[in-house]
């Protein structure tokens, strides 16, 4: 014997479609948060953005009040190539690639060897390193030609890249040493376990955790090396072996200066400082802020 049952309702029939979230307007607070930083951010901008109009300037629209220029002077970015800079340029790139590359090769046995071993005069060794820091090359200029003289080392790019090199150096190892600290050891002692040895943990596991501070180091030491100009002057004699940073130095006469020109070289060599930095900003926050958190 069949058993006949009820007919079901369809509940999606009558169904309606959900009302969207009302939008809440921001608060008092965010506004004059967000309100307060771009004006920062313009404050800081601005002069760029004034470095930028006049290097696109023609040479007798420099005095005018107008704030963008009436006419478009495009070939002074281009005679930039043509005017023997781009071989400055190179030479700026050589020094601060080398410094960079010399001080992470220091920086990070120094850091990891004094992060993961309590050795004896450890606190006075990282101490020694922050005090360094507190040098600065104007002072040391004197001793710091002679010695390069006695060398053979005065014009050379082997000699710029020691000094920012060393003027850096205690940056990064304090940076790394607090990344490497935040690293637990428990990790290591795994890979030790599956085999590794000190240098297999340090490359497989501890290396990629502590990118973000090598990272850190990296850009720090390369915009400083990038943009040093006191020791650059005092180590270089031969215009083909100055950096950017001198040989722009060239525009400023005893009577004028070239400042369309200027301008136009300080775009240039400001370009791939803000490209580097736009690429890896997060990885930078993150290893400022190494430590900060256990």
């Amino acid at each position: 014997m069949a058993v006949k049952t009820a007919p079901t309702l369809s509940t999606h029939h009558h169904a309606k479609p959900p009302r969207p979230a009302a939008r809440r307007l921001p608060r008092l607070k965010t506004v004059i948060v967000a309100g307060s930083a771009y004006v920062i951010a313009f404050i800081f901008l601005f002069p760029y953005l004034v470095m930028l109009l006049t290097s696109l300037r023609p040479q007798e629209t420099l005095r005018d009040v107008t704030f963008f220029p009436s006419q478009w002077e495009w070939s002074n970015l281009t005679n930039f190539w043509t005017s023997g800079l781009a071989g400055n340029l190179m030479v700026t790139l050589k020094v601060a690639a080398g410094s960079t590359i010399l001080v992470l090769l220091v920086a990070l046995p120094a850091a990891y060897y004094s992060a993961r071993h309590n050795f004896r005069g450890r606190t006075a060794f990282l101490i020694l390193v922050l005090i360094t820091q507190m040098f600065q090359p104007t002072a040391m200029l004197v001793g710091i030609y002679r010695e390069f003289f006695q060398f053979g080392l005065v014009d050379s790019i082997w000699s710029l890249i020691l000094v920012n090199g060393g003027f850096n150096l205690a940056f990064a190892v304090w940076i790394l040493n607090a990344y490497f600290s935040s690293i637990p050891r428990e990790l290591e002692e795994a890979a030790f376990i599956d085999g590794n040895g000190r240098f297999g943990a340090l490359f497989r596991i501890t290396l990629p955790l502590a990118m973000p501070g090598v990272i850190t180091a990296l850009i720090f030491t390369f915009i400083a090396a990038w943009n040093e100009f006191v020791v650059a002057l005092t180590l270089t004699t031969t215009p083909a072996n100055q950096p950017l940073t001198v040989a722009l130095n060239s525009f400023i006469g005893q009577y004028q200066v070239d400042w369309q020109n200027l301008f136009a070289g300080s775009v240039i060599a400001t370009i791939p400082v803000i490209i580097l930095f736009a690429l890896i900003e997060r990885k930078v926050v993150g290893g400022l802020t190494a430590g900060s958190i256990k």
